[in-house]
């Protein structure tokens, strides 16, 4: 009788996480990872008691991706700009996964999306300091550009468009630029 293979729970999760990236979470099954780990779907099932508790432990390893993709940016100069390449580079490498992230309904307003993020905060102090706005007034100006840079990375991830680094990087700065001023002259014009 040949030996049996035992595989780890990770070693499950990585070949399922792999599928979804290909083909999205609903290309997880568990023939298909039985199949690409060579063995039967017992490991499987050794590790997880069906395969909706297997989709949630590869969602949490995307979230790992999508916030090593995020922090990325962290400490350079324009920061705040990085954050936005990174979220549609995300998108552009990982769209599969910036599907299953950002492309499903949910019941939150554009405001608590994305302070549901754990980076949104961060991000917000960051956008102040290009922008010289109250953390609350960055709060609205931000959800502002985040449907910007959003629509642009579902644009990528959709492959709707081809956009190189450089164009989406140009893009976002000349856009978020117009931004600011219209949104301080705005501001200006209200206290006449």
């Amino acid at each position: 009788m040949p030996k049996a293979m035992k595989y780890s729970k990770e070693e499950v999760v990585q070949v399922a996480y792999e599928i979804v990236k290909e083909e999205g979470i609903e290309g997880i099954n568990a023939r298909k990872i039985a199949k690409k780990l060579n063995a039967s779907v017992h490991p499987i099932f050794n590790h997880f008691e069906n395969i909706e508790e297997l989709k949630k432990a590869v969602v949490e390893k995307i979230v790992e991706t999508y916030h090593s993709y995020m922090i990325s940016g962290k400490g350079k100069e324009k920061y705040y700009k990085e954050t936005g390449l990174s979220y549609i580079r995300f998108a552009k490498d990982f769209p599969q996964f910036f599907k299953i992230m950002f492309m499903n309904p949910t019941k939150l307003d554009a405001k608590n999306f994305i302070m549901a993020d754990s980076a949104g905060d961060e991000i917000i102090k960051a956008g102040q300091i290009l922008t010289g706005l109250s953390y609350e007034e960055q709060k609205t100006f931000h959800v502002e550009v985040w449907m910007l840079t959003h629509g642009i990375a579902c644009l990528v991830a959709t492959k709707t468009v081809e956009l190189s680094d450089e164009e989406i990087g140009e893009l976002l700065e000349n856009t978020v630029r117009q931004m600011i001023i219209g949104y301080k002259f705005e501001k200006e014009n209200k206290k006449k």
